[in-house]
């Protein structure tokens, strides 16, 4: 089943589709792609509800953002883009507020009416009046940036529910940095180019991975038939890196996530794509509605239904899927043991978020796939 198989992508993400679709379209050579999952597009898989006609994001919202003009002429050639521009809301104490704090946050907030020039001094007086010298962690990071009001509004209680932890003892890396804009630019992400592939990620990873060359096989996990794949193939592995390894440097630490879906029957149920919570109390992060994403699908957009799903953050268990890295000093020391591993194996390729123990935007796992696929190229080209 396996004994013929020379290059394996372990994984129908984007990490692996892309460089799956770099080997057959350039190098013409056949590869073999597995997911565990039965459909392609990992995490980024999106397709339409039968009930509502919506097109669904079916791990959280995924909003195609970047700088890289590169990365964004080679995905559009397997798919369209709408022009839809994100912008987050949050909702503290019964208030609805714009994500990141801009000037409007911070005037609605405290009740001013402040010009830019003055919300940026109003901002350092209020970090300044925390008195905080020597920042120990999280909190102390987030008050030293934008002032304690602020940060117990909008960081405190989504972060204690992202991470499940107080954010004193969470370190203070976390958090490098908080956009705090002076302006009124609502708009979530400041990359030139940004949209939602028009049929949907589930047609844009079809589209990948439309080659004669490529053979993707569903349902297929990579530790069942670990033991089968010939010694001379090349592994591009995009999954749990630690895994990977069976654990033997210790298991990292991942975030996971859990959704609750619910059909409305309502034109409209929140008024925008994401709905964030700040308040502690409130279990869910946020909320999408994800007819927001596709308004030029009129019938759809106008129609009286629609659907949400509530997202819950979690620690992540073996059977969860692992979502996003915990970069503290001890988990990346031990990630560090596992990629000298990964160097040492001539025919194993690390790809992807999972893989590097990193947290990507699609993008980043795009630009990654694609310069591995240079070297890949080189040393086929080689012999290697």
């Amino acid at each position: 089943m396996f004994e013929n198989v020379k290059l394996l992508v372990v994984g129908a993400g984007f990490s692996g589709s892309v460089i799956a679709e770099r080997i057959a379209n350039v190098l013409n050579e056949s590869v073999l792609v597995i997911d565990s999952k039965l459909h392609v597009g990992g995490n980024s898989y999106s397709e339409t509800d039968s009930a509502s006609g919506i097109e669904c994001h079916r791990y959280g919202s995924h909003i195609f953002h970047t700088s890289s003009e590169s990365v964004w002429n080679y995905i559009r050639r397997f798919t369209e883009f709408n022009s839809y521009q994100h912008k987050v809301l949050t909702t503290y104490q019964g208030h609805v507020y714009q994500m990141p704090i801009n000037l409007k946050t911070v005037n609605d907030y405290y009740g001013l009416n402040l010009k830019p020039w003055e919300a940026q001094e109003f901002i350092r007086k209020e970090a300044e009046m925390a008195g905080i010298s020597e920042v120990r962690n999280l909190e102390e990071k987030a008050i030293s940036l934008i002032g304690e009001k602020l940060y117990t509004a909008f960081i405190r209680g989504y972060t204690k529910k992202q991470w499940e932890r107080d954010p004193k003892e969470l370190p203070a890396e976390i958090i490098t940095r908080l956009p705090v804009r002076s302006n009124y630019n609502a708009n979530y992400f400041q990359d030139p180019y940004q949209g939602i592939p028009l049929d949907g990620y589930g047609a844009l990873f079809r589209n990948l991975l439309n080659h004669p060359k490529i053979e993707v096989r569903l349902g297929v996990n990579f530790f069942e038939i670990r033991d089968q794949i010939p010694s001379a193939c090349t592994v591009i592995y995009t999954g749990m890196v630690d895994q990977f390894f069976d654990y033997c440097h210790g298991p990292l630490d991942w975030r996971s996530l859990r959704f609750e879906w619910e059909t409305k029957d309502l034109s409209d149920w929140q008024g925008t794509a994401v709905m964030n919570y700040a308040d502690e109390e409130i279990p869910y992060t946020r909320i999408h509605e994800f007819k927001h994403y596709h308004p030029e699908r009129k019938a759809v957009f106008e129609s009286d239904k629609t659907v949400i799903c509530r997202e819950y953050s979690q620690t992540y268990t073996p059977g969860k899927e692992a979502y996003y890295p915990v970069n503290n000093a001890e988990n990346n020391r031990k990630y560090e043991k596992y990629q000298a591993m990964a160097k040492a194996m001539p025919h194993v390729i690390l790809a992807g978020r999972l893989a590097n123990y990193r947290y990507w935007d699609m993008d980043q796992a795009i630009n990654n796939s694609l310069c591995l696929f240079e070297q890949i190229k080189k040393d086929l080209e080689n012999g290697k």
